[in-house]
């Protein structure tokens, strides 16, 4: 019998399978997927996610991977522009945005390092009961065959679509409406650079990763999705040239090394965290827009707050329980602000006294530092919203 079973072995899966393998726990982890592979996502990690990486002694692979890092920031809204450095999280001074391809296989071989048995090509079938308690898995291995697992403990980390989160009839706790599609594509011949540019109806960004590839993202309005997806790169490139004109002509003399991927499937949600022998974790349990590209760090984040509540012991269930209340509660402490902020971003609009405040901070001094780490997670909304900016609001 396992201590844990861990469905799912991206960034949530692979980081929380690891920490309690740390932690002396028999821990078994399935992914339908085979690895090394990529996945949809706009690879940024921010700060608190960094220095998670640093923590569990693994941030050195991935600087040793080629990813670049990230030292400033730009942040253009219709005319106001913001740009400075990293906002420093700790000694944490730098992002990175890796490939999942490089990412996820760095985790899932920590993971393996520390006791993990790791099976891919592995589907789950459904989730096995005994009296309402979670108890094992039936999972479907890659030659077809059907094999039952019991556990302490099932971890739900199959993303926003989880198997895991039917089976157990996780409810959605907190639920609003899709409010953008995105397309991106990756090019070479671009500049290193981490950029955001905002307009009323259109969300532009650039994210440098490996081998010289800059992602270029565009965001529309969820109710053009139809309309977009008929030709999706002629209204990538034509955001491009409406919008950011400097970045189209750029993008024009470059080289596009990728297709054009996207989806207007983004929804926005928080999924009941736990219930009876299972708990759910990373875009399982709480998903967002992505426009504020925060999935990744949230995983790290909820990896290790599940693993510090659960501890080392999961034999009494009561206790294993409270565990996961503890967690439940956290989670939404920790991300409720980041997921109402990151919806009000999707709005793709731009409210006069939002832009009223970044033009008050881009002249103050110290003020986009500061910004920039709130918009990183880093400090919340309350400790940004210091007397003398409020003052500067109504002056």
């Amino acid at each position: 019998m396992r201590d844990v079973i861990v469905v799912g072995a991206r960034c949530a899966g692979a980081s929380i399978a690891m920490l309690l393998a740390r932690r002396g726990q028999r821990v078994l982890l399935v992914d339908r997927a085979d690895f090394p592979s990529d996945t949809m996502s706009t690879l940024y990690i921010h700060q608190p996610g960094v220095a998670l990486l640093q923590r569990w002694g693994l941030l050195d692979s991935v600087i040793a991977s080629g990813c670049p890092r990230i030292e400033t920031i730009s942040h253009q809204v219709e005319d106001v522009r913001l740009h400075g450095p990293i906002a420093a999280a700790g000694d944490v001074d730098a992002t990175y945005a890796p490939r999942r391809r490089v990412l996820d296989q760095i985790l899932i071989d920590a993971a393996v390092e520390a006791g993990v048995e790791f099976v891919s090509g592995c589907s789950l079938v459904d989730i096995v009961f005994e009296g309402g308690h979670a108890v094992g898995a039936r999972l479907r291995t890659e030659s077809g065959a059907l094999i039952t697992e019991r556990a302490k403990l099932i971890i739900g980390a199959d993303g926003m679509g989880s198997r895991v989160a039917e089976e157990v009839r996780a409810r959605t706790v907190v639920e609003d409406p899709r409010m953008t599609c995105i397309y991106y594509t990756g090019w070479t011949g671009l500049p290193a650079e981490f950029t955001m540019r905002e307009r009323a109806g259109s969300w532009i960004g650039t994210v440098p990763t490996h081998d010289g590839v800059t992602l270029v993202l565009t965001y529309f309005p969820q109710d053009r999705f139809t309309e977009i997806r008929t030709e999706p790169l002629k209204a990538h490139l034509e955001a491009l040239r409406r919008h950011t004109p400097d970045l189209f002509d750029r993008v024009s003399a470059g080289d596009q090394v990728e297709k054009l991927v996207g989806t207007g499937n983004q929804r926005n949600f928080f999924r009941q965290a736990y219930g009876p022998g299972w708990v759910l974790v990373g875009d399982a349990g709480h998903h967002r827009d992505s426009i504020s590209a925060r999935g990744i760090t949230n995983a790290f984040i909820q990896a290790e707050l599940l693993s510090a509540e659960l501890g080392d012991d999961l034999a009494d269930r009561q206790r294993v329980d409270a565990a996961l209340a503890r967690f439940a509660v956290r989670r939404d402490a920790e991300l409720m602000e980041g997921y109402r902020s990151t919806l009000e971003s999707a709005k793709l609009h731009v409210e006069r006294l939002r832009l009223q405040m970044l033009r008050a901070i881009s002249e103050m001094p110290g003020q986009t530092e500061r910004y920039f780490s709130l918009t990183a997670g880093i400090i919340s909304m309350d400790e940004f919203m210091t007397p003398a900016l409020i003052e500067s609001l109504y002056a």
